[in-house]
């Protein structure tokens, strides 16, 4: 389960393998705008967050259901004005990256979230704009005061009548409660993806790894070349 499989199974779907993939939406706001343009959570629970973003993709889908099926690339665009302002893409990065962060220039550290961003746009599928609300659910959560770590659950239907637990964990900064990970029946993404990378830029180096993100191959497309070939592409 990588990225943008995981992002929209929390708003909206379960598994990448169900849907065909699609391109990024043109014009996505960069991270920085993306984030800044979110109202404040810092007064709601992080339940309600996950909650409110789903109504709104439903809203939406609900309002604009034709002209998706047709261009289902908008529905990135979608996922970009709902979901991801409530990502902590950056924190995420950093926690990919692991070591790697640590040893990149700032340059590189601004194109891998960049990419990484972008990729959280890609690979969505035409099926979700047959989602709906029966398709979701949500369970609330409490956070005592003073905690700023929370894990919001929810639960996904899948076509076949299967039930997956999508878990989501976040954490508190001053802008408000962010996700940077999400758990699929057990499975985390930024541990997955911590594992491709590492042995990606071990082997190509973080410029390459860098540049193949942002040509739109995926992380886990890139993994399998480098573990075939050791590619220095």
């Amino acid at each position: 389960m990588k990225v943008a499989t995981i992002l929209v199974a929390g708003a909206c779907i379960a598994s990448a393998s169900l849907y065909p993939d699609f391109a990024a939406a043109q014009g996505a706001q960069p991270p920085a705008q993306a984030q800044a343009s979110a109202s404040s959570s810092a007064d709601q629970q992080p339940s309600d967050i996950v909650q409110s973003a789903a109504q709104s993709i439903l809203k939406d889908l609900d309002a604009n259901r034709d002209a998706y099926r047709k261009d289902p690339s908008k529905i990135a665009a979608l996922v970009d004005k709902y979901l991801l302002p409530h990502f902590d893409t950056e924190y995420a990065a950093r926690l990919v990256l692991a070591q790697y962060w640590r040893t990149a220039t700032p340059e590189q550290k601004k194109r891998f979230v960049d990419a990484f961003y972008h990729s959280l746009l890609q690979n969505y599928g035409s099926a979700l704009a047959d989602f709906t609300a029966d398709k979701l659910k949500v369970f609330p959560s409490k956070v005592a005061p003073g905690d700023d770590r929370a894990t919001v659950r929810t639960e996904i239907k899948r076509d076949s009548g299967d039930r997956i637990a999508v878990n989501y964990v976040l954490h508190k900064i001053p802008e408000g409660w962010k996700a940077y990970d999400v758990n699929i029946d057990g499975i985390s993404y930024v541990k997955s993806y911590r594992e491709d990378f590492g042995s990606q830029i071990e082997q190509q180096g973080i410029d390459a790894v860098i540049a193949r993100l942002e040509r739109g191959e995926k992380p886990s497309d890139i993994s399998k070349t480098t573990k075939a070939t050791g590619s220095k592409s």
